[in-house]
């Protein structure tokens, strides 16, 4: 930590160090959008959608959900994450027992899930999406933001980079 707050001071970095709370109603100076590869780390370099230079260091084991407010030591700097768009695979509409049985195949692949009314989606994967037709579900490839469910044992889902 204090490595990035020293080269904050000399490079104009702005450091994260602090989630607040979503009804935080002081004032928010920036958002930024981040995929689900860099909101599942506890520490990374980004770049706020101003341009300006930024990094975080949060506790480990936690995902940073969009809506989400990180804040700077001194709350100075406090900026709201978007979850980016990402390519991803989405099933809806099929009955409960088909989702129910697509969600525990796919969690058995320890794939993770957003899960919501209706709705099953994952990162695009083309070899799951086989699995998911031969299932007999229609599946749509989409660009949006994925919300996974952090499961039972941890906060955070395990994502393939």
């Amino acid at each position: 930590m204090d490595g990035l707050q020293d080269q904050k001071e000399s490079t104009g970095v702005i450091v994260f160090d602090r989630l607040l709370e979503t009804t935080h109603r002081g004032r928010v100076t920036a958002q930024v959008t981040l995929p689900l590869a860099v909101r599942v780390r506890s520490r990374a370099r980004i770049r706020l959608d101003d341009g300006r230079e930024a990094a975080f260091v949060l506790p480990r084991g936690r995902l940073i959900r969009g809506g989400e407010l990180l804040a700077s030591t001194h709350a100075e700097e406090v900026v709201r994450v978007v979850a980016a768009a990402e390519a991803v695979s989405s099933v809806r509409g099929a009955d409960c027992l088909s989702m129910a049985r697509l969600c525990y195949h796919l969690g058995n692949r320890h794939v993770p899930l957003q899960i919501g009314p209706g709705l099953v989606r994952y990162l695009h994967d083309h070899v799951l999406d086989e699995l998911v037709r031969g299932m007999g579900l229609a599946v749509l490839s989409e660009h949006a933001p994925f919300e996974p469910e952090a499961g039972a044992y941890r906060q955070v889902p395990h994502v393939h980079e």
